[in-house]
């Protein structure tokens, strides 16, 4: 089972938000809590997964991921947001975030996001705006992206490839044909060159390097 937490202000959100993970099989929202409660909920439950409210009034989302991140061995945490292009958003992906979600996800969605997060896979919503990502990309890395991705090898862009299109390392080598194993130290070469801590920052500098194509979008439809 994979175990998720929900944090939002608003208990609509929550008791939405649970009804749907809770529909699936192989998901457990362990527990929904507002923001002030989240680290300690975090410290008892232990989640897997938490999908996190950027914006609440008792305590600054980002805060809380700040604190979430020190953890020995911290959760997946994705953000929520109703604002598609909201300034939180890049300050979130440089602090780790595995990636955001609007609060207006199509709930068929929603649980194969959540798997995605839990599989180690990148999640940015397909609404993500261009000005965000180069935002992100501008004021989160001095080098050019192109002189970055230059350092890879072939097998490393292409392992960068599939991580943009949201696939855990399991999925990855079965594509390649590679073990786990021997991707999971392809993506840490990828992080470590590209001077990143998280994928979702590798595939967007992997976006404004021009490795992904003119067109293409991360997000719901490729998890």
């Amino acid at each position: 089972m994979i175990r998720v937490l929900v944090v939002d202000d608003e208990a609509l959100v929550r008791t939405g938000f649970t009804h749907i993970l809770n529909a699936a099989d192989d998901i457990e929202v362990v527990a929904a809590v507002p923001g002030g409660q989240a680290v300690r909920t975090v410290r008892e439950s232990r989640p897997d997964v938490v999908l996190l409210d950027i914006r609440m009034p008792d305590v600054d989302g980002l805060t809380v991921l700040a604190h979430l991140r020190r953890m020995p061995d911290p959760p997946v945490v994705a953000m929520l947001t109703t604002f598609d292009a909201d300034e939180y958003v890049t300050a979130a992906l440089r602090s780790g975030a595995a990636g955001f979600l609007l609060k207006d996800t199509d709930p068929e969605q929603l649980p194969y996001l959540v798997r995605a997060l839990a599989e180690g896979g990148t999640v940015l919503s397909s609404k993500v705006t261009r000005t965000v990502v180069e935002g992100y990309l501008d004021h989160g890395e001095r080098q050019p992206a192109a002189r970055l991705t230059a350092r890879l090898t072939e097998r490393e862009r292409a392992v960068l490839v599939l991580m943009a299109e949201g696939l855990a390392n399991a999925d990855i080598g079965e594509r390649m044909h590679l073990s786990a194993g021997t991707v999971k130290g392809h993506v840490s070469a990828v992080l470590s060159k590209l001077k990143v801590g998280s994928r979702v920052q590798a595939v967007l500098i992997a976006e404004r390097a021009g490795l992904l194509g003119p067109s293409r979008e991360h997000g719901e439809d490729t998890g």
